[in-house]
């Protein structure tokens, strides 16, 4: 599988906390595999000059943001610049586009550099440009050349844009880079954050620049379709969006859960013109199905609305299904996992945990939750790493005479699920949706 020995680690470490990890996914990513594909196509689509979306649709424990994560990881690995951001309602107002764009920004991923990438992404887009001019016949020890660098980049934002980018996207830009030819290092990583949405830049390190305010909800997307292109600039096929969580908004008051689902409507509308970038959302149901969410707001509904014929799916609707996790699946989980946990000699790992040993704590973690073992494939996954632990570690220990499942009381969210119930309370106005009206800047 090529996985090194410090991808194994930060898999075990990771789900050890019952998080999903960030590497190695494809080690034991099981039963996706028409899901994997079809995102596979959409990467083609964008790959090839495509602006799309799709939205993840799946139940707690199916799997979403493992889905989500193992896509991040198949789009780097053709060449994608990526950033995966987790709804929040502390810090990520989705009716707020400046906070999206922050986030995503802050988020910039790559291959090589996982988060953090922008100033890395920009530095590459500059190497082209310089190298551009390089091949025309330019000459850099002569005079003048940074100048010619920084009128080529201007020029290249303009036409990438339509002439449609901020004129402070340009101005930063372009002194971002007359700053690190000057050795001002500080000062050019000012101008980065502000770059990056922060809101913390000292007036003078804006005033260098040519720029007074910060980036505003009005024009973060125009932003972000500079960065889009930048990135693709730099050598990147595309772009690709994960915003995981998103029936976080169910839990918002009901004017910013209506202002944050209509900025995700005004998203689709405009992802045609977002040329290879990938928007890609994740929400239970709930999120989908009620006039709470999706549902209540009509024109999004329309958009993006869920259909089954008895019980046949299309994959290429915009709601991408996933199926529940069953015990069966489970246990196939378990397996891949045993064969990639650090060789333990003697007697080896499979010899003590055996496959008997995994059927039982899967029947037992099924049982304790009513047979509905999505409600918790990460607290199984802990327990079974827990024991693989135990197995390295003490000699002396066999879980098949010594393990003892230690079932926990399910916690609000899981006893909601388990008795058929919404994961919120009703609030009043809940069944007559939300009017068409646009995100207020």
């Amino acid at each position: 599988m090529g996985l090194s020995r410090r991808d194994v680690d930060h898999i075990f470490e990771r789900l050890r906390s019952g998080v999903v990890p960030e590497r190695g996914l494809d080690a034991f990513a099981v039963g996706i595999e028409r899901q994997r594909a079809e995102l596979g196509r959409l990467l083609g689509l964008a790959e090839a000059g495509e602006g799309v979306f799709k939205f993840l649709r799946g139940g707690y424990g199916c799997g979403k943001t493992f889905m989500a994560r193992l896509a991040v990881l198949d789009a780097q690995a053709r060449g994608f610049a990526t950033s995966f951001v987790v709804v929040s309602d502390n810090d990520l107002h989705f009716h707020r586009f400046d906070d999206v764009y922050r986030k995503v920004v802050q988020e910039l991923g790559t291959g090589s550099c996982p988060r953090g990438a922008l100033g890395d992404v920009i530095d590459r887009w500059i190497g082209r440009v310089e190298a551009a001019l390089l091949d025309g016949g330019d000459d850099e020890t002569k005079s003048g050349f940074d100048e010619r660098v920084a009128k080529r980049m201007d020029q290249e934002i303009a036409s990438s844009t339509g002439g449609k980018a901020p004129e402070d996207l340009a101005r930063v830009l372009r002194e971002i880079f007359i700053l690190k030819q000057a050795g001002k290092a500080a000062d050019a990583g000012a101008l980065l954050s502000w770059l990056a949405g922060s809101e913390n830049v000292a007036a003078a390190q804006k005033k260098s620049a040519g720029i007074k305010g910060d980036i505003t909800s009005r024009d973060a997307l125009d932003y972000l379709h500079g960065i889009l292109e930048i990135v693709k600039a730099a050598g990147y096929k595309g772009l690709v969006i994960v915003i995981d969580e998103a029936e976080t908004i169910l839990r918002m008051r009901q004017d910013v859960r209506g202002k944050s689902l209509n900025g995700i409507r005004q998203i689709c509308d405009a992802a045609d013109r977002y040329k290879k970038l990938l928007w890609l959302f994740t929400g239970t149901p709930d999120f989908f199905d009620t006039k709470r969410g999706v549902a209540g707001l009509q024109p999004l509904h329309d958009r993006i609305q869920f259909s089954a014929q008895n019980g046949f799916v299309s994959l290429k609707q915009p709601q991408l299904q996933l199926e529940p996790f069953k015990p069966p699946r489970l246990k196939e989980v378990a397996l891949k996992l045993r064969e990639i946990y650090p060789t333990i000699d003697p007697p080896g790992l499979e010899a003590r945990a055996t496959s008997e040993f995994i059927d039982r704590l899967v029947n037992e973690v099924s049982k304790g939750f009513g047979g509905d073992v999505g409600v918790v494939p990460r607290q199984f996954l802990r327990q079974l790493v827990n024991v693989f632990d135990l197995v390295a570690q003490e000699r002396e220990f066999d879980p098949d005479k010594m393990f003892k499942f230690e079932p926990r009381e399910p916690n609000d969210f899981e006893q909601r699920k388990m008795r058929g119930q919404p994961p919120f309370d009703p609030e009043p106005g809940d069944d007559k949706g939300y009017p068409p009206t646009s995100v207020e800047f």
